[in-house]
């Protein structure tokens, strides 16, 4: 195997993780059909670069067995295109002139941002601008994907609903420091589908995997 392949497949892992949360050997063999022995080794090295970590659980009478998944670094890896420079000028922005000042200021970005999506999201089915919007996150760093509810108990008649998922947030940096950037988000995708309810169901900054938005058709406009 190239070293050009073993980056890859370590990348490949990292992703999976990131998307996953967390994974054993043989699902990330399964997963990337790879051979578990293979796998084993590219985990090695990863966890000696510090970018994975893992947990021993109990695996009935045999050997306890290792879950995987990202650390801190890890995360790292992947895109935040903001990052040090933009905490540290919000920080300098709260000292100037207040954190209230910068609330309405992030207020106002979000609002600024929402319009931009709203623009070139343009019409379409509920299906095509949820596409168009994912693909936007994407593009700004965010590693988005969507999918369409299937009708269920909760929702007997069939009501579109999707789900928009961010395996990792471009802002991190931001979001832990000023964390009602959050909340603005919540606030922008609800304005970029005015015709839909949005809610949210993840939220990296509570300690989970991935930022998670339930999206449902047939909110009345006023």
């Amino acid at each position: 195997m190239t070293t050009i392949q073993q980056s890859s497949t370590k990348q490949d892992i990292l992703q999976y993780l990131l998307k996953e949360d967390r994974a054993t050997a043989q699902a990330l063999a399964e997963a990337l059909e790879i051979s578990p022995q293979a796998i084993r080794r590219h985990l090695k090295d990863l966890e000696a670069e510090e970018l994975i970590e893992y947990q021993s659980v109990s695996a009935g009478m045999g050997r306890p067995q290792h879950i995987y998944q990202l650390s801190r670094k890890g995360r790292d890896r992947f895109p935040n295109r903001y990052g040090e420079f933009a905490v540290s000028l919000l920080d300098t922005l709260a000292e100037t002139v207040g954190k209230e000042q910068v609330s309405t200021i992030l207020q106002k970005q979000w609002e600024r941002k929402a319009r931009e999506y709203r623009d070139r999201i343009g019409k379409g089915t509920l299906q095509q601008r949820v596409a168009k919007l994912v693909e936007l996150r994407q593009s700004e760093g965010y590693m988005a994907e969507w999918y369409l509810l299937e009708p269920n108990e909760a929702n007997p008649h069939g009501t579109e609903q999707f789900i928009l998922k961010e395996h990792n947030c471009a802002i991190s940096n931001v979001a832990e420091s000023f964390p009602s950037v959050c909340g603005h988000e919540l606030e922008m995708f609800a304005a970029v589908l005015p015709d839909c309810l949005v809610e949210r169901t993840h939220w990296i900054n509570n300690g989970q995997h991935e930022c998670g938005y339930l999206i449902k058709a047939g909110r009345v406009l006023t």
